[in-house]
């Protein structure tokens, strides 16, 4: 968990230090307050780009000296932080202990995962939405996934660079590039599945309940095994397509309602929504079991759209986690059945508690 959260010059933060419990912690305000702001930040000391995606030089709080930082001291007093400098606003800078480590370094420290309202629309979204999504589940159980993936994706864009130059193709180099493409991907599509294994498992168990139980696959790609082959066969191909067609980039996640036998993009919107809590909800149990280490949940905006008994079992849920979750809501009242947390306000900026 965090014990100390300490924001500067990030979005609409001068300054904020926050000393947050175990447990909830949550944050109440207007919209535009900034109380996703402080989610976006907890999100961004874990390997990605944050639950925004936002370009880092968009983060840099506007009419400020340029650059932001954002650190926290972890239960056992471990410090990590990033940010970026003014004159490289788009360059991450991290640190680990005080040394300067890579992004996918934090995964060893800390394992955040979140929801916000822009996702309840994953079911219906495009298949990157999904893997992006399934790529989180994945790292929380295995950190050296952001690795691979960051490999994979270096190696296809140098590939498919090559393959776009006029002229002959150096073989020896594109050979060398779809090696680490095939050996990256394979290790990809490994943690995937095991995840989407051990996740549908534990989802079709459970009893039926508040939250949609859902169903787990992967498809549109199921080619680990030949990668190499199939990318150097495929070169010709690739290079009239501008862009490779083979690989774990094409896969997407399937998720089906259980109890109604549907596929989650046909379900209503309320439906949805509770298939994505549910499926968050069992994969924090998951990892607290599988790593021995409760992942930090972000919630923003989760309780204003559930009914009393939902919101009831959601809390107990999360309460039973062990883990610290942070929530957003735009007034306490959804809030007033959870019996112990850290309460804190947000206006403009400001963060009292």
């Amino acid at each position: 968990m965090l014990s100390r959260l300490v924001l500067t010059n990030f979005r609409n933060y001068d300054e904020a230090v926050l000393h947050p419990g175990r447990g909830f912690v949550v944050l109440t305000g207007d919209n535009g307050a900034g109380k996703t702001n402080v989610l976006e930040a907890v999100s961004l000391l874990a390997p990605g780009r944050g639950l925004r995606r936002a370009a880092l030089s968009d983060m840099s709080r506007q009419g400020g000296p340029g650059g932001f930082g954002v650190a926290a001291t972890l239960d056992g007093d471990s410090e990590i932080g990033t940010g970026t400098q003014p004159a490289a606003p788009d360059r991450r800078i991290v640190r680990v202990n005080g040394a300067p480590a890579a992004a996918t370094a934090l995964a060893e420290w800390l394992t955040v995962l979140w929801l916000t309202p822009a996702m309840d629309r994953l079911f219906v979204e495009p298949a990157g939405e999904r893997r992006r999504f399934l790529d989180r589940l994945t790292l929380a159980l295995r950190p050296d996934h952001a690795g691979h993936a960051n490999r994979y994706e270096a190696a296809m864009r140098a590939r498919n660079r090559l393959l776009a130059d006029e002229g002959t193709p150096d073989a020896t180099w594109l050979t060398a590039l779809e090696t680490q493409m095939a050996e990256h991907g394979a290790a990809i599509d490994a943690g995937r599945r095991e995840t989407v294994a051990m996740l549908a498992e534990r989802l079709a168990d459970q009893p039926a309940g508040p939250f949609a139980r859902a169903g787990l696959a992967l498809e549109g790609w199921d080619g680990a095994a030949t990668l190499a082959t199939d990318l150097a066969q495929g070169r010709r191909r690739d290079a009239a397509a501008g862009r490779t067609l083979a690989g774990p980039h094409r896969t997407d996640l399937a998720v089906t309602h259980l109890d109604k036998d549907q596929p989650a993009a046909l379900c209503s919107t309320g439906e949805q929504k509770a298939l994505l809590l549910g499926l968050v909800l069992a994969h924090a149990e998951l990892v607290a079991e599988r790593t021995g280490r409760a992942p930090v949940l972000l919630l923003d905006e989760v309780a204003a759209h559930l009914d009393p008994v939902r919101r009831s079992a959601l809390f107990d849920r999360l309460a039973a986690t062990g883990g610290q979750v942070w929530m957003t809501g735009t007034e306490r009242a959804p809030f007033d059945g959870i019996a112990d947390a850290t309460w804190l306000a947000v206006s403009e900026g400001k963060i009292t508690g």
